[in-house]
């Protein structure tokens, strides 16, 4: 299947037309899988769709044309993703102006409560920076740790940090052996 989708993309992103590192998406729900709720998208698109980059406006300009595929499962993902930017005027003509059928508009809805209670969950440092499992950050605070007396200075390094999973505005770190969360609007992304 991946060839046949392949072939009807000419090799390319059925949404931005990039060429470069292609992958067969299936876009959710479905029951079984087909080369109508089946896509091929670019790694930037990909990013896009499961949320782990934050929302590039500019590149998903690329919606105005992709809006006008025939292929239901492009017109789904293009349907999310263009609610996902209703604070863009142009997201939201674009809206206005798509045809869907009936089932193709139930299919796109009934994958879109994921989109809005998933909202962008990316952890960002004090500056906007995408935060990740692994990274290093600097304390822009002196922070007192509460239950203890340790008291974590302004400018420390925290290697290896970890994300807290079901709270965007914490990760968790280690200062002087001793593991914490602290909040990301007290960090900065260390490059």
């Amino acid at each position: 299947m991946e060839q046949q989708l392949l072939d009807r993309s000419e090799n390319k992103c059925e949404l931005c037309q990039s060429a470069e590192t292609l992958k067969l998406y299936e876009v959710l729900p479905q029951t079984g899988r087909t080369e109508d709720n089946c896509i091929i998208i670019c790694d930037k698109c990909l990013g896009q769709i499961e949320k782990t980059e934050e929302l590039d406006v500019k590149h998903l300009n690329c919606l105005r044309t992709s809006m006008w595929s025939a292929v239901p499962g492009v017109q789904v993902v293009t349907w999310r993703l263009l609610n996902r930017l209703k604070d863009e005027s142009w997201a939201t003509d674009s809206i206005d102006m798509m045809y869907m059928d009936d089932e193709t508009l139930s299919w796109a809805q009934a994958g879109a409560g994921d989109e809005s209670t998933g909202a962008d969950e990316v952890h960002k440092d004090c500056n906007g920076q995408i935060l990740e499992t692994g990274n290093s950050v600097v304390l822009t605070k002196t922070l007192d740790v509460k239950g203890s007396s340790l008291s974590a200075k302004l400018g420390t390094v925290v290697k290896n940090i970890r994300l807290v999973e079901d709270n965007t505005d914490q990760i968790e770190g280690k200062i002087e052996g001793q593991t914490i969360v602290i909040l990301t609007k007290f960090v900065r992304k260390q490059n």
